[in-house]
């Protein structure tokens, strides 16, 4: 991998270009630094469109996770979503806890359990499964939570990818900070680092195995290795993906209970 050392004036100007920005008067008017947030927030808003529909959606999820010396772990969702800040995760197997439901309006989230009539609030940053958190497969939108900046311009494989860092708007959202990488061809998102609040790196993600799915073509793979552990990985399969209008009651917790 190399680095390309960009100045901050001439990456403005090639971003603006790779953007497809016309009003270059306004560019030209706002200092670099603003106008090189503007495009960073554009960069994330166009990669989470590549990862997921704006549109209500709903996706199956096969999540397998590994470790060293044990036989691999694989869990099924099913997954309805709404503009990013509406979801419901539903576990599909294994069959003993089916019945288990997320749900998440904006960034709060409860599981609802058969055997328990409150449901139980939890935190985004939670472990799912595996190297997965919660905010992972219920809530995966970037452009809401976190602040970008443009840190480089990397050239991988002979392709040139923006190299992102993201802040977290609050301490509530899954991770602290992201160094994301996207595609600046085509803005699709090729790796993610997640940090915690100390700034250690926690782990990695890796989009892979892009194919249309839901009038696009996105990554119906996630790779996602602890940083910590040598060996642990989870991996996202995203399957059957199909656009759907969701009404809003779907996402309230005295619906639920009609969800099957």
């Amino acid at each position: 991998m190399m680095n390309a050392k960009i100045p901050r004036t001439t990456r403005a100007i090639a971003l603006v270009l790779y953007l497809g920005i016309s009003n270059v008067s306004v560019a030209a008017e706002t200092p670099a630094a603003v106008t090189e947030d503007q495009l960073a927030r554009e960069i994330v808003k166009k990669a989470d469109a590549v990862r997921f529909p704006q549109e209500g959606f709903q996706v199956d999820v096969t999540i397998t996770t590994k470790h060293p010396g044990d036989n691999p772990d694989a869990r099924k969702y099913r997954v309805l979503s709404k503009g990013n800040e509406n979801a419901v995760v539903m576990v599909v197997e294994p069959a003993s806890e089916r019945g288990q439901i997320m749900l998440m309006k904006e960034r709060d989230l409860w599981m609802f359990l058969p055997e328990v009539s409150q449901p139980v609030r939890l935190a985004l940053s939670q472990r799912l499964t595996g190297q997965v958190a919660n905010g992972d497969l219920a809530r995966a939108n970037f452009s809401g939570d976190y602040v970008p900046r443009v840190l480089r311009t990397d050239t991988i494989d002979g392709e040139l990818y923006q190299v992102l860092e993201l802040k977290a708007v609050d301490r509530g959202v899954t991770y602290q900070k992201v160094v994301y990488w996207v595609k600046q061809a085509n803005t699709w998102p090729y790796k993610a680092e997640f940090y915690s609040l100390s700034n250690r790196l926690l782990k990695t993600c890796k989009y892979e195995n892009f194919q249309n799915m839901g009038g696009k073509v996105r990554p119906t793979r996630l790779l996602m290795e602890d940083a910590l552990r040598q060996g642990e990985q989870s991996v996202l399969e995203y399957q059957k993906m199909k656009l759907r209008d969701l009404p809003d009651k779907i996402f309230t917790k005295d619906y639920l209970k009609k969800l099957e």
